[in-house]
């Protein structure tokens, strides 16, 4: 959405304001409507290109692939370029050094539970996460803090709880959320004791420091507050930025994702894998983080491992390493974190699972029966 910034313009009292907000509002209601239209379409509109429209067998590889692939794409970049522009528009005028230093110090610990749990109330996926995450990081929001939501956000959701509740009982739910928000609220801890944030991209490290009013606003102009004009300029300016440095990015890393989707079958492990042995944890984890599931697909699985006789802490560790990373979350974080930072956050997740999964396959038979 271009429009022009004249400097008289970006003026807080130029004469043609009124009328320019009235059409900026007009804009974004329709596209408000158009994104709602086409993000709930998307799974309907997958289905019927690729098995009615291009006439892929029902069930087959490449057409459930296919399908993957079209419907995470566009769900991924709509919701990359919502919620960049939300977030940056309200950076504009928000004290982010106020919240940042209210959720730093002494309240760290607050802030990496309010991370977790806004994860665990968000519907994301390992992929869909970093559009949110990105956001965090540009607002300046602590870097553990959004390591806490990256990690907990694709693990637990609301409709994955009541999925678990009916399938597995309420002694597992619980289990599950609560493994799921300490390894989130764990890892922002780890991460900010670490200084990861010096391992982010040099983009988004400039991001991070870029001041809206140091762009688009005079020191005398400051005292008036901002424009909607001069907050949709700043807002549009990030997207584009950023949106230019990571659409490729989502459509190779989901593709592959797609992939693995369709021609890797998930029950692969419990054929493979041995039930017991102590190698078996660290193992299951290393198996199932370059696979791509969301958390409301892996629950069958884990009730079909745990009805094949795995123990409960190795069928923990496979799909929560299922769901909290992938080889397409790794490719696109590639465009936000460098390698170091990439190895960390894997690195933590595989000890992490893998201790939940030796506590848990010493304690589950206790806990379950």
């Amino acid at each position: 959405m271009t429009m022009p910034t004249t400097p008289s313009k970006l003026h807080p009292n130029a004469h043609n304001a009124p009328l320019w907000n009235l059409g900026y509002f007009a804009v974004v209601t329709s596209l408000a409507t158009f994104w709602w239209l086409a993000y709930t379409h998307i799974m309907p509109v997958s289905h019927w290109l690729v098995f009615t429209l291009w006439g892929f067998a029902p069930g087959s590889h490449l057409g459930l692939s296919l399908e993957f692939f079209l419907y995470d794409t566009a769900k991924i970049l709509l919701l990359l370029v919502l919620l960049i522009y939300a977030l940056a528009w309200i950076r504009v005028s928000l004290k982010v050094e106020l919240v940042r230093d209210f959720l730093a110090g002494k309240r760290r610990g607050l802030g990496y539970f309010l991370g977790a749990f806004f994860g665990a109330i968000t519907p994301f996926c390992s992929c869909s996460s970093i559009p949110l995450f990105l956001g965090f990081t540009t607002a300046r929001i602590p870097m553990g803090i959004t390591m806490s939501f990256l990690i907990t956000s694709p693990l637990i959701n609301e409709i994955a709880v009541v999925l678990l509740w009916s399938l597995l009982g309420w002694k597992f739910t619980i289990i599950y959320v609560l493994v799921g928000m300490l390894a989130g609220i764990l890892g922002g801890f780890v991460m900010d004791e670490l200084k990861v944030q010096r391992w982010l991209q040099p983009f988004i490290l400039e991001a991070m420091e870029k001041e809206p009013t140091q762009q688009y606003v005079h020191d005398s102009q400051k005292k008036h507050g901002f424009t909607i004009q001069q907050r949709h300029t700043f807002a549009y300016n990030e997207t584009a930025s950023i949106f230019q440095r990571v659409w490729k990015w989502v459509i190779i890393g989901v593709g592959i994702g797609a992939a693995l989707h369709g021609f890797v079958p998930e029950n692969w492990f419990a054929q493979n894998l041995g039930a017991g042995e102590w190698w078996s944890v660290p193992a299951s984890v290393l198996i199932g983080i370059p696979l791509y599931s969301n958390v409301t697909g892996i629950i069958p699985i884990m009730e079909s491992l745990l009805t094949k006789g795995l123990p409960m802490g190795t069928t923990l560790a496979f799909c929560m390493s299922a769901v909290a990373a992938s080889i397409p979350e790794v490719m696109m974080l590639r465009q936000i974190m460098t390698i170091k930072l990439q190895a960390t956050f894997i690195g933590y997740l595989w000890i992490i699972f893998t201790l939940v999964g030796w506590l848990f396959n010493s304690v589950g038979p206790h806990i379950l029966s």
